[in-house]
């Protein structure tokens, strides 16, 4: 027989190769708890709270994605490549925007509202000395 021959099961036997993840909706309803949580988080109003738990929340389910449903685990090698090519970019693009950003005037341009946030800063010093 063919691997394309029907099993005793009643499936196909080239479907056998598709590696299927049992708890494709457990993770799923994590996420989603998850989820849930950093939103009703925000309602706190604790500042620290709602960061810790949105940056923490974030960081978890990315690992969870990432572990059950991006296969990673099959492609290693080509993780690193794509994690320095990101990186890479990454430093492009703040080489590219930084000297502009971190300055407050430029060639064709002002950045009034830096301006004037440090004229507020300057004058809230000489009030408080």
């Amino acid at each position: 027989m063919t691997s394309h021959a029907v099993s005793e099961g009643g499936s196909d036997a080239a479907s056998a190769d598709h590696v299927h993840h049992g708890n494709y909706v457990k993770v799923w309803a994590v996420l989603v708890v998850l989820l849930i949580i950093s939103v009703v988080g925000a309602f706190t109003g604790i500042r620290w709270l709602t960061l810790l738990l949105a940056f923490g929340i974030a960081v978890i389910k990315a690992y969870m994605v990432a572990k059950n449903f991006m296969h990673v685990n099959v492609e290693r090698r080509w993780v690193g490549y794509l994690l320095i090519t990101c990186l890479l970019f990454l430093a492009i693009l703040f080489a590219g925007v930084a000297p502009d950003i971190m300055k407050h005037q430029g060639l064709h341009w002002d950045n009034y509202a830096a301006k004037q946030a440090i004229q507020a800063g300057s004058q809230e010093n000489g009030k408080h000395e």
